[in-house]
């Protein structure tokens, strides 16, 4: 077990004491009752391929409750430290007839490295239990020798607890990569149900059996009793939410919307320009619902002073706004952790070792970014973050943060200008390796601490009495401006200042990027994007 996993296992427990089903180690799927098991014995392991050329590694869950039964052996690539967890279930009722839990009837060989050039340590065998009618398999075992696995190593599930699933994150592969022809192995994901973490194999090199079906479950009882409450939402923010550092070099800093409105940001109505109405500091004249169809949008004040002091922002007034949603069948809360900066400032492209300025591209009014903390709801620890990037982000393990010390809080980085969050301090580039659009992070004096300023502004599952939603989280108009200037232009005039050959590969690469990242126009705000009320962007 990591220090990670240790840390996050006290506040667990102390949070169990509460009175609701939130982190009480099991969680009731209807015909299944399930519980999370973090501990595991090494069975095999090879040392390339995979993530970084680094292997992976294949785990037996161990240290299962008394009643439960396995459903799937673990893996993961070998490029972070071991942090896993596995599903595993026991029958909620006693129907001999139909139970929901059933011994395969016997295994196939699914692939073995015996007659394969693999760096390991001993061959490794991976099978595919043979379910009987009615049932299905959900994940796959790996021993290190020949003979088939006891049929009562891993238990099939009842069909009609069980929905189709697809591949996830790349785990293990050897040549050419997670899209070639060999054989590869990923994460499993569901659409909406409930990830078992098991693994999932596809064909290729090496396999001597057709890849079997496997499924992931449903939680058909579809109660939010598991998720947290009110106070330990609060607890978990407490607990996990990090700390934004800005680039030293920032000139636009994050504030509080409340800010933003009372330091005079105007609401503009098409057919009505010249006559722009101050918008309340709550929010309240916005007008709600509806869809972003270009009749109102938001932008600084008139008068040049006040509209440059806007500009900054106002990190002494910053917040951080919280989103808490169930997801994967109920099993995992996500808390969206989102973050508003007034103006997003001009890019830099990377053409070859050249760096370029962009002028006015890039630019535009209200900046939504934001992390997402996907959190187990049968024990309480954190296990991934997302981090919003333009056009995407990307998902990164809780054992590959980086935290501040002696805590559970981690730390992240806004880009230069862009405030797209990072992991970890660098220069990310968004594009290729020859061309794409600079986002450098590194640490600062400047940071949002969102474990101590925030606000709570949506949990639809705790009802009515939960949490009121701010006016201006239901303004469904754009958060800024469309542009005045001519981006074709603008990109022009930087293209012409390039070679042949780096002007044509610039030119071709900025044909590809987002609206929103060009400048061209603000955002919508945070409840108007697609991960609102689903999975995150990839």
């Amino acid at each position: 077990m990591t220090r990670h996993q240790a840390n996050v296992n006290r506040c667990t427990i102390e949070r169990t004491k509460q009175r609701t089903g939130f982190a009480t180690g099991t969680i009731d799927f209807g015909g299944l009752t399930a519980t999370e098991v973090t501990t595991f014995n090494k069975v095999w392991a090879t040392y390339e391929g995979g993530p970084d050329n680094v292997g992976a590694t294949f785990f037996e869950p161990s240290g299962l409750p008394p009643g439960f039964s396995l459903l799937g052996y673990y893996a993961q690539p070998n490029n972070r430290a071991l942090f896993g967890r596995v599903v595993v279930a026991k029958d909620k009722d006693s129907d001999a007839a139909s139970p929901a839990l059933k011994k395969p009837e016997d295994y196939a060989l699914v692939w073995s490295s015996k007659n394969l050039n693999v760096k390991e340590d001993n061959p490794g065998y991976i099978w595919a239990p043979i379910p009987t009618d009615g049932y299905q398999a959900v994940g796959l075992v790996v021993t290190t020798t020949p003979e088939k696995p006891p049929l009562e190593k891993v238990m099939c599930v009842r069909s009609d607890l069980t929905t189709l699933c697809e591949t996830d994150e790349w785990i293990w592969g050897r040549e050419g990569g997670v899209d070639s022809d060999e054989f590869n192995i990923f994460e499993s994901r569901p659409a909406s149900a409930v990830s078992i973490g098991t693994f999932m194999a596809r064909s290729g090199g090496g396999t001597t059996f057709d890849m079997p079906l496997l499924v992931c479950l449903k939680n058909i009882r579809k109660s939010y009793s598991y998720m947290p409450n009110l106070d330990q939402i609060k607890a978990l923010i407490n607990s996990y939410a990090p700390r934004i550092y800005t680039h030293p070099s920032e000139d636009y800093y994050p504030s509080s919307v409340e800010w933003f409105f009372s330091n005079g940001a105007l609401l503009f109505k098409k057919g009505e320009e010249s006559t722009p109405t101050p918008i309340d500091p709550s929010g309240s004249n916005l007008p709600q619902g509806g869809s972003n169809d270009g009749l109102y949008w938001i932008d600084f004040p008139i008068e040049k002073k006040a509209r440059e002091r806007v500009m900054k922002g106002d990190t002494e007034s910053a917040s951080a706004y919280i989103h808490v949603k169930p997801m994967l069948g109920g099993t995992y809360t996500d808390v969206a952790i989102w973050f508003f900066y007034p103006f997003n400032g001009g890019s830099w492209a990377k053409v070859g070792i050249v760096s370029i300025p962009l002028g006015k591209i890039g630019e535009h009014v209200g900046d939504w970014e934001h992390v997402t903390l996907r959190i187990s709801n049968f024990n309480g620890m954190l296990r991934k973050v997302y981090f919003s990037q333009h056009a995407g982000g990307e998902w990164v393990h809780a054992s590959k943060l980086e935290y501040t010390d002696g805590s559970n809080k981690f730390v992240g980085y806004a880009s230069l200008h862009g405030h797209a969050t990072y992991p970890h301090p660098g220069e990310g580039a968004q594009g290729n390796e020859f061309v794409g659009i600079r986002n450098d992070t590194a640490k600062s004096d400047h940071s949002l601490d969102a474990s101590k300023n925030y606000t709570i502004i949506s949990a639809d599952y705790l009802g009515g009495g939960g949490v009121i939603e701010p006016f201006w989280l239901n303004y469904a108009r754009k958060w800024g401006p469309i542009i005045a200037y001519d981006i074709v232009d603008e990109i022009h005039k930087i293209a012409n200042l390039l070679p042949g050959k780096l002007k044509d590969k610039f030119l071709k690469f900025t044909k590809s990027l987002p609206a929103e990242l060009l400048g061209e126009q603000g955002p919508t705000g945070p409840k108007m994007k697609r991960s609102w009320d689903g999975e995150e962007t990839k």
